[in-house]
C-alpha cells in the first residue's frame, strides 16, 4: 500500500470512529452534520428486487386523456356533451355568423344507433358574409397546430340537396388560415363519410377547426374528428408524453382510475364495452368526478394500446358495483361483464370479444396478468360479497391472473383471498417522509402490497416542490428496503392539463403544445433502474439520520454494471458523509463512476414552462468513486452515487 493510500485509509478511520463513537463533531456553532453510511454488498446478503416495483398510473382525470396524451383536437366530437335530450348544449362549438344568417341545434338523427345525436345546421342566407357561416370548434383550449404537419380530418355529413363545406385550420379568432380545403357534399338522405387531409402552412398553439359554407340549405353533421398524423406509432398518443413516460422505464400501468373507474353515480361510471369498438359508435360519457366530459376515444382498447407501447404489464381496474353514492347488492352483481372485458384482452381470435380485438387491429392477446376488483371501496357495505363473486369467476377463468383488493393488509392479514392488497398514501411532506418505514413491520409471508398512489399534496405543494419530491424519494427507498412484501408502487396522478387543476399536483404538466416534468417526475427517474435490480443492506450512522434517508442496489445497463447508492438529505444542514462499502466482488472504476444530485436553492421551488428545468437531476462525475468515499451533501438533496463496477477482484 502507498503512503498516500495508508494516509487516506487513515484519515478515514479516524473520521469514522469519530463519527460513530463520539458523535461529537456537531455543536450550534458547526451546523455541518457528519454521517457514515455503510452498504453491505455481499451476494449472501442482497436480494432481488421484484421486477414489477415502479411503474405508473394512469387515470382520466386533469383532461390527462381527453385533451391531453389522447391526440384528438376536437372536443365533443359527436355532439353528444350535451346530454341525451334535445335540443342540447354544443359546447365548445360555438357558430360563425349570427342567428340571422345560421342556425344550430342537435336533434337525434345520428345513423350511429350508440351516439344518436347529430347537429342539424341551416344557413339561412343566399349571399352568406365572406368567407361563409358555419361552425368551429377549438377544441381542448386550442389546437396546436404545426406548420408542414398533417391532420387527418373525419366528419360525417347529411345534405338533401348537393352542397360544398370549406374545412379550416385557422387561428382562434378565424384571421389567421393555416389550412384550407372543399369538400362537395352529395344530396342524399343517407349520411357520408367525408375524409380530408389537412396540411398546415404555419403554426398556431390556439387554433381551431371551421366547417363553413356559402349555399343556402340543411345539413347535418355529426362525429368530426381531427388528428395529428404523427402520433406515437400511429397509436394515436401524443409523442412527447409518450416519451416522458418512456424515460421512466414503467414496469407496468394501472389504468383507468381511480375515482374515474366509480363515478359519484354509476351512470358514469367508466364502462369499458362501450368504449371500444369503432371511434364513431362509441357514446362517450361524462366523468362527473372530475367534472367534464370525454368521447372515449382513449377507451378500454387504447389503454391496452398504451401498456404495450410503453413495455408495461397492464392493470385493469374494473367497477365492481359501486359509485361514490351507490352500492349494488351482492345478490344482484354478475360477473360476465369483468370476464368479458378479459376475453377480449386475452381471448383467441375466434372468440365473441376477441375477435373484436382483432377487427381493432390487434390480433395478439394483450397480457393482462393483474386486475384489481374496485377502488377504494372496502369499507363499502357490499364490497367483501362482491370481491369474493368476482374473485371466484376470475380464478375459475384465468387462474393465472393476479388479483388484487382494496382491503389493506399492511397491518393484519386479509379476511379474504387476495394476491396483492392495494394501498394509497397522500398527504404532506412529513407525512410521506416518516411513511418510509410503514412496512417494516409487516408480516413477510402475507398478502403483497401494491402502493398503486402515492405523493405529497398538501401543505403549500404548488405545482409540485422540491420539498415535496424529496419526502416522497424518501418514501420509496423504504419501499425498495421492503420490497420482499411490496411488489409495486406508482405515483398519482400522472398527468395534468395545465387549464385543469381539479388534482395537483402531477408528475407531468402539460398544454396544447408545451409539458414538464415536476420535481416529482425527477425524482422517479432516479429510480427508474431499481425494478428487477438487487437490494443491498445499508445503515446510516448519524446524529442526524433522523433527517436521511438512503438505500443501495445493483443495477445493470448493456454489459455494465452499477452500485447506485442513493441518500435523502431533507434537513436544513449539509452532511459530510463516508460511504463505507464491504462486500463488493468486482473493483470500483472511477473513470466511468458519476453522482446525481436533485436540488434546489429553495424548498419551494417548482418548475414552470417558462422555467421547466429549474429543478432536475444533475449529473457529474464522481472521480473519488470508491469503496470507502467522502461526500458533501447539501441540505435539501437528493444524491444518487453510482459507482461503475470493472473486473472480479483477485482472491489470494
Amino acid at each position: 500500500m502507498g503512503s498516500k493510500e495508508a494516509f487516506r485509509r487513515i484519515i478515514f478511520c479516524v473520521l469514522l470512529l469519530l463519527c460513530v463513537s463520539c458523535k461529537c463533531l456537531t455543536s450550534e456553532v458547526n451546523t455541518t452534520q457528519l454521517a457514515v453510511l455503510k452498504v453491505d454488498a455481499s451476494p449472501q446478503h442482497a436480494r432481488k428486487i421484484p421486477e414489477t416495483l415502479f411503474g405508473i398510473f394512469f387515470e382520466e382525470i386533469n383532461h390527462a386523456g381527453a385533451g391531453g396524451i389522447w391526440a384528438e383536437l376536437v372536443s365533443n366530437r359527436g355532439f353528444e356533451a350535451g346530454g341525451p335530450n334535445t335540443p342540447s348544449s354544443i359546447d365548445p362549438w360555438s357558430i360563425i355568423g349570427n342567428e340571422s344568417v345560421i342556425s344550430v341545434a342537435t336533434d337525434r338523427s345520428s345513423c350511429f344507433s350508440r351516439n344518436i345525436i347529430a347537429l342539424r345546421m341551416e344557413v339561412l342566407c343566399g349571399d352568406c358574409q365572406a368567407g361563409g357561416v358555419g361552425i368551429y370548434n377549438p377544441g381542448f383550449w386550442g389546437m396546436n397546430i404545426e406548420d408542414g404537419k398533417n391532420y387527418s380530418l373525419v366528419m360525417y355529413a347529411k345534405s338533401l340537396e348537393n352542397t360544398e363545406l370549406t374545412v379550416s385550420l385557422t387561428s382562434s379568432d378565424g384571421l389567421q388560415n393555416l389550412s384550407s380545403a372543399t369538400i362537395q357534399v352529395a344530396g342524399t338522405s343517407n349520411w357520408t363519410k367525408l375524409e380530408q387531409k389537412l396540411v398546415a402552412k404555419g403554426t398556431n398553439r390556439t387554433s381551431r377547426l371551421q366547417i363553413t359554407t356559402n349555399k343556402k340549405g340543411v345539413i347535418w353533421l355529426d362525429q368530426i374528428s381531427l388528428m395529428p398524423s404523427d402520433t406515437y406509432k400511429g397509436h394515436g398518443f401524443r409523442k412527447e408524453l409518450v416519451s416522458m413516460l418512456l424515460d421512466l422505464k414503467p414496469q407496468f400501468m394501472r389504468f383507468p382510475g381511480g375515482c374515474f373507474v366509480e363515478g359519484q353515480w354509476l351512470r358514469n361510471a367508466f364502462r369499458w364495452r362501450e368504449s371500444v369498438g369503432p371511434w364513431e359508435e362509441r357514446p362517450g360519457h361524462f366523468g362527473d368526478v372530475w367534472g367534464y366530459w370525454t368521447d372515449d376515444g382513449l377507451g378500454y382498447y387504447e389503454f391496452l394500446q398504451l401498456s404495450e407501447d410503453l413495455g408495461a404489464a397492464p392493470i385493469w381496474v374494473f367497477n365492481n358495483g359501486f359509485s361514490h353514492n351507490e352500492e349494488i347488492n351482492t345478490t344482484a352483481i354478475a360477473p360476465f361483464d369483468i370476464l368479458d372485458s378479459l376475453e377480449f384482452a386475452r381471448g383467441s381470435t375466434n372468440s365473441t370479444w376477441g375477435s373484436l380485438r382483432v377487427a381493432m387491429g390487434h390480433p395478439e392477446p394483450f397480457p393482462v396478468k393483474y386486475v384489481t376488483i374496485g377502488n377504494e371501496d372496502c369499507t363499502k357495505k357490499f364490497y367483501h360479497g362482491n370481491y369474493l363473486k368476482f374473485h371466484r369467476a376470475i380464478r375459475e377463468a384465468y387462474p393465472d391472473i393476479q388479483i388484487i383488493s382494496n382491503c389493506d393488509g399492511s397491518s393484519k392479514p386479509l379476511d379474504h383471498p387476495a394476491d396483492i392488497y392495494d394501498f394509497h398514501v397522500y398527504g404532506d411532506s412529513n407525512t410521506l417522509f416518516s411513511m418510509r418505514n410503514k412496512f417494516d413491520s409487516t408480516p413477510r409471508n402475507g398478502t403483497k402490497a401494491f402502493v398503486s398512489e402515492y405523493a405529497v399534496s398538501s401543505n403549500g405543494v404548488g405545482r409540485g416542490t422540491l420539498l415535496a419530491s424529496l419526502a416522497e424519494a424518501a418514501f420509496l427507498t423504504g419501499l425498495e428496503k421492503n420490497s420482499d412484501v411490496v411488489q409495486m408502487a406508482s405515483y398519482a396522478p400522472l398527468f395534468m392539463n395545465d387549464n385543469d387543476l381539479s388534482w395537483n399536483p402531477a408528475a407531468v404538466v402539460f398544454n396544447s403544445w408545451k409539458q414538464y416534468g415536476s420535481p416529482s417526475y425527477w425524482m422517479q427517474t432516479i429510480f427508474r433502474e431499481s425494478s428487477g435490480a438487487v437490494l443491498h443492506p445499508v445503515t446510516i450512522n448519524s446524529m442526524y439520520s433522523n433527517s436521511l434517508a438512503a438505500s443501495a442496489i445493483t443495477w445493470k445497463a448493456s454489459n455494465s454494471s452499477f452500485l447506485r447508492v442513493k441518500i435523502v438529505n431533507i434537513g436544513s444542514n449539509p452532511v459530510n458523509l463516508i460511504v463505507s462499502t464491504t462486500g463488493l466482488e468486482a473493483l470500483v472504476n472511477m473513470r466511468k463512476s458519476t453522482i446525481t444530485i436533485l436540488t434546489s436553492k429553495n424548498l419551494s421551488d417548482e418548475n414552470s414552462f417558462s422555467k421547466p428545468t429549474n429543478v432536475v437531476p444533475v449529473t457529474r462525475e464522481l472521480p473519488n468513486a470508491g469503496e470507502e468515499m467522502f461526500a458533501f451533501l447539501g441540505p435539501y438533496s437528493f444524491t444518487s452515487f453510482d459507482l461503475a463496477l470493472g473486473q472480479q477482484k483477485h482472491v489470494s
